[in-house]
Formats: structure tokens, C-alpha cells, sequence
């Protein structure tokens, strides 16, 4: 096997009956082949065997798989909306937990768990909320994620505890049952029922099976919410619209949105969930750290990063942004931070940020963000810079799927 790391993907060169076929695995899916790993046995893993194979299968149908990554939304409660079931509240930030297992992207080392341990026990401790959001995948390096958060939350009080995790569509999982298989199993590793059930990102056939097993996982008692990922406008009201039939609300769709990724709300998205009740979790708030001020040209980000990196440096639009964020910050005093301001700007978008945190400094400084809100004025200022960086993440460059093979239905616009 042949590894190329770029970017956003890597390139695993695997012998498909006489062909040898590059294979593009988006980066969240990239550690997951290198870690050990969630096998279909009784203890929910994956051996990095079976996780290729669905790689390869994947590939001789002709298809690529692809993975994601203020104040409170105001949830518009229809009189049809507020008579579903599966509402849930949740708390105006998270914490996601991508990293917790993700060795390639992210670096983990299982030598570093007490200090996660010690980042969940500070967001649970000092939760500015009635409870914490945890946001986490079966896919999350192969469900140590998971297992982490599992082990983690058994001292704790679970009625504080929220946590979303997510099912992974491979083009070889077509049922609703594979929903429901999969939902168990995470289950089985965070050791309680899940709060919220995400779809991960959208596959190129079956979307309409994957509605049925949310259902199905809802209907069991396994979860007391569901979502979905990386959905479009077309798709997000397609599946509200599936599960309004079963009495069932959406309950969220998780979209990347930050300063540095504005689509959402350029396209109608942010818009059409609002429309139908469905709260928006934004992931990569930071941008993948590139919101945080930390890097410099002499200190840049290591890893597929990098490039990202060294891209934004190619015009000022960025660095004129950040700024502009330095502004921002500084009138909210002296402890305000670049990461604050770019995860006010999210809340200030009646989303619900999930950043993620590996250090107690992380988690804390991500926390105080809840201590100051936005202007409307500093909120436009910002719109403006940021709407000048062009050399960020484009959605076209994302690989997810943008229509289902089978029936035509856009899945994917940002």
C-alpha cells in the first residue's frame, strides 16, 4: 500500500481485480485506516482489513465516500414542528471530540488520554449550561473517540452529559438496518443511549434507507434525537421531510461554517434550516485552527495542514483578517482571544459551535467565549474581511457526493 499524504485526502493505491486504483479518502477518514481500529464482530471494532476492503468495494462500484468535518438558535417551532417527537435542546457551544483517537490529522497517542481526560472533566465541571455537548463518530479513530467518552463520563451524572455521535454511510451500507446495527454498536462503546444521531455525510445512492434507520434507532429508544451531516438545502429538506412522515423531527445538521467558510449562509442553507426548525452545529469554527493566530510563517501547522496553511499566506486578505479579529478582540478585553471572537461570530449565526480541544488551555479559553456576545457592527465588519480571503477551502474542492445516483436529489451545495 502506497500512502500520499495531501491536503484533504490521502491516495491508497489498492489492486482492484487487474487494475491497480488510487482511492481518494477525504481527511477524516485518513487516520482511521492507520489506527487500529470498527470491525462488524460483537465488540463493535473495525480491523484496518475490513475498513480497506469497504475502501476498495467502494471504489470497483465507482463511488467515493467522504467524511466531514453565541447565542442559542432560534428554533422557528411551527404548530407542525412542536407536535414531533425528538426535539432536543442543546447548549450554545460543544466540544468535538474528532480529535480524541484521530492519529494521522490530529496526532493522537493513547500516552496523552489523562489529558483528555482532564479536558472532559473541565467541560463538564465548568459547563456554563445545564449540561455538555460532546460531539463525536463511530469513524473518530474507529471508535476510540467514542470509547474514550464512554470511559470518561462513568463517574459523572449522565443527565448532564449530552452526546451526538455519528453513523458512517459507506457505499456498501444500503439499509436502514445498517443504520440501526451501527447505532448499537455505538451505544455498546459509549456505554448509554445516544442523545443525538447524526448521518455522517451524504453516500451517492441510499439516503432515503439511511432516514428509515434513524427512524428505526429513534423508535427503539437507542437515541433520543436525530440529525444529519453535510447536507444541502435539497437533502436537508428532503430528509426533514421523510421523518415528519414517521412524526419525527430533524433535529440538526452539522455543516463546517466559519469566518473562513461563509457558503452556508451564502446559499440559503443556514436559511432553509431555520425554516424548518433544524438547529445548525458548525464544525471547524476555527477553520482548523487557522482562526486561532497561533501559526506563523517560522511556526506553521504540520501534517495536511500545512498546505492549507501556506495558502492562505498567498494574498494579505488573510492576514488582514486576523486583524481585523485582533480588533475585535481587544474591545472585549484583555483576555479575549482570536479563537473567541471567531466562535462568537459562529453563535452570532445561531449556530451552535464545536470546537474541538486536546489541552485544558484549549478547552478553557474556548469556554470564556460564552462570557461576551458580538455587535452587529463587529459582526459586518468581519463579514467584510472575511469575504475578501479567497484562498481558503472551496466547496467545490470538497469530495462529498452531490447528488443520489439513484434518484437525483442534491446532497451537497457547501
Amino acid at each position: 500500500m502506497k500512502i500520499d499524504v495531501s491536503l484533504f485526502a490521502i491516495a491508497v493505491v489498492v489492486p482492484v481485480g487487474a487494475f491497480v486504483v488510487p482511492v481518494a479518502v477525504p481527511h477524516r477518514v485518513i487516520p482511521l485506516a492507520l489506527h487500529s481500529t470498527v470491525d462488524d464482530n460483537e465488540d463493535g471494532r473495525y480491523s484496518r482489513r475490513s475498513f480497506v476492503n469497504h475502501v476498495v468495494t467502494a471504489t470497483a462500484a465507482g463511488t467515493v465516500s467522504t467524511l466531514s468535518m453565541g447565542s442559542k438558535p432560534a428554533v422557528a417551532a411551527s404548530s407542525t414542528t412542536s407536535d414531533l417527537a425528538g426535539q432536543i435542546e442543546l447548549p450554545p457551544m460543544g466540544l468535538g471530540a474528532w480529535a480524541w483517537g484521530d492519529s494521522l490529522f490530529w496526532g493522537y497517542d493513547k500516552k496523552n488520554d489523562d489529558v483528555l481526560k482532564d479536558v472532559f472533566d473541565y467541560a463538564i465541571n465548568n459547563s456554563k449550561s445545564s449540561t455538555t455537548l460532546l460531539d463525536t463518530a463511530e469513524l473518530y479513530g474507529l471508535g476510540r473517540s467514542e470509547e474514550l467518552i464512554g470511559k470518561f463520563s462513568k463517574d459523572y451524572d449522565q443527565s448532564k452529559i449530552q452526546v451526538a455521535t455519528k453513523f458512517a454511510p459507506l457505499p456498501i451500507r444500503t439499509r436502514a438496518s445498517d443504520v440501526v446495527k451501527a447505532c448499537k454498536k455505538s451505544v455498546q462503546r459509549l456505554g448509554r443511549p445516544i442523545d443525538l444521531y447524526q448521518i455522517h455525510f451524504p453516500n451517492v445512492w441510499s439516503n432515503a434507507e439511511y432516514w428509515d434507520g434513524l427512524a428505526m434507532a429513534f423508535d427503539k429508544g437507542l437515541v433520543k434525537a436525530v440529525g444529519v451531516s453535510n447536507y444541502g438545502v435539497d437533502a436537508t429538506r428532503a430528509c426533514h421531510d421523510a421523518l415528519e412522515k414517521r412524526g419525527i423531527q430533524l433535529a440538526t445538521n452539522q455543516i463546517q461554517m466559519s469566518l473562513l467558510y461563509r457558503w452556508p449562509e451564502q446559499n440559503g442553507l443556514l436559511q432553509a434550516c431555520d425554516d424548518l426548525g433544524v438547529q445548525v452545529l458548525s464544525y471547524s469554527p476555527l477553520a482548523l485552527g487557522m482562526l486561532t493566530g497561533k501559526y506563523s510563517k517560522q511556526n506553521p501547522p504540520q501534517g495536511p495542514r500545512k498546505a492549507l496553511y501556506e495558502q492562505l499566506l498567498t494574498t494579505p486578505d488573510y492576514e488582514n483578517l486576523l486583524a481585523t479579529m485582533k480588533g475585535v478582540a481587544s474591545s472585549h478585553g484583555d483576555e479575549a482571544t482570536l479563537s473567541q471572537v471567531a466562535l462568537n461570530w459562529a453563535r452570532a449565526k445561531k449556530t451552535i459551535p464545536i470546537p474541538g480541544a486536546r489541552t485544558l488551555s484549549q478547552i478553557q479559553k474556548n469556554n470564556e467565549a460564552l462570557n461576551w456576545n458580538m455587535s452587529p457592527e463587529e459582526v459586518a465588519l468581519l463579514d467584510r474581511e472575511a469575504a475578501k480571503v479567497g484562498t481558503f477551502i472551496q466547496p467545490g474542492a470538497n469530495p462529498f457526493p452531490k447528488k443520489d445516483l439513484n434518484t437525483g436529489l442534491r446532497m451537497y451545495d457547501s
